[in-house]
Formats: C-alpha cells, structure tokens, sequence
C-alpha cells in the first residue's frame, strides 16, 4: 500500500509537492484506486458430492453473489451492528457494472462481470493502511472470493502518457490463485510529420 503515495526520497526528505503522485513520483493518480471483488453463492452440495456440505463451484454470472452484507458477510438482518466505518461497510455491498462504470474482463480463467464488492482507496495512507487490515479481519476474501481487480489510472506528464492499469487475480473452486495484470497506454499527442 505505501506505493500509491509519494514516500521520502531517498535521503529522508519529504516529497513536497507531489500530492497525488505515486511513489516513482513521475506517475500521477487519476482518481482513486479501486478494489473490486467478485463472488459466488454458496449452495448445497448434492448426494454425491457428500465430502463437504457447501459447495463452492468457479465463478459464473448465473452464481455470482450480488447480496448485500454487513461486515464480515453477515446477513442484513441478522441483527449484528455495522461498523463503524462507511469505507468498509460499503465493502460488503454489491454494486452493479453501470453504476461503477466498469467493464466485463476476460482473466485466463473465466469472463468476470462489471459489478462487484468495492473499496476505494481513499484518505491518508494510514487510513488505507487501516481499513485493509479491517477488511482482512472481516474476512474481506475468503473461500467465495473468484476474483480480485485492483483499477486504476495513472498520468506521466514527462511523456504525455495516461495508462489504465488492470489487476487481476483470479481464485478457483480448486484452490489455485493466478495473478495478471494489463496496462493499456492512452496518448492523445499528435504525431508531426515534417518534409
């Protein structure tokens, strides 16, 4: 987490100047960072399947999880109290692709929808640093998490280049995590041919 701001230079100065600016400090943030989860529903296992009593099966849009919780995965009404923190309490509610504004990806693995659980990474690193460890405590991921996103946008006024970065990871039904990333450049110079 303590790349996405600008730390100390190397010889212990503060970085003043580059609010915003990541911790190469050429590369601005555009916005926030976003983390985005996609589940699965649980369901019984059938008479064949006898070995565990829920079973969790890969991701699919048929069994994706679009529910709303109270931290931890607790269901609404089960009479638990919300934390405290809106950022995290809003962690465990679905929002839909048009909402976000986010795509359909394709990973090696399956096609993932728009939607999902978010956090934002909003604030003070200390913050951030802060509420990942509670979501890490609530059990943020767990054995229905099928894919994490992290999405961002970053700007490199030095060669006038914006770049949409795309983490992917993708956890299956068998246990295997497989982690990708995509970078899509975006420049919006001209080129200047001369004769």
């Amino acid at each position: 987490a303590p790349s996405i701001r600008a730390q100390n230079w190397y010889n212990g100065q503060p970085p003043r100047n580059l609010s915003g600016f990541i911790d190469d400090k050429s590369h601005r943030l555009l916005g926030w960072l976003r983390m985005r989860q996609l589940r699965i529903r649980s369901h019984r296992c059938s008479a064949a399947q006898r070995l565990h009593t829920d079973c969790e099966d890969d991701y699919t849009r048929d069994n994706e999880e679009t529910g709303t919780f109270q931290p931890a995965w607790s269901p609404l009404n089960s009479g638990s109290a919300q934390h405290g923190n809106s950022s995290i309490a809003r962690a465990f509610v679905y929002r839909r692709g048009n909402e976000l504004g986010g795509r359909v990806l394709t990973g090696e693995h399956g096609g993932y929808g728009a939607g999902g659980y978010v956090y934002e990474w909003r604030g003070r690193l200390s913050d951030v640093q802060s509420n990942l460890s509670a979501l890490h405590r609530l059990g943020w991921l767990d054995s229905r998490t099928r894919a994490v996103l992290i999405e961002f946008t970053v700007f490199n006024a030095n060669v006038a280049l914006f770049a949409a970065v795309t983490l992917l990871t993708e956890f299956l039904s068998t246990g295997s995590v497989h982690p990708q990333a995509r970078i899509d450049p975006i420049s919006f110079q001209r080129e200047c041919h001369f004769s």
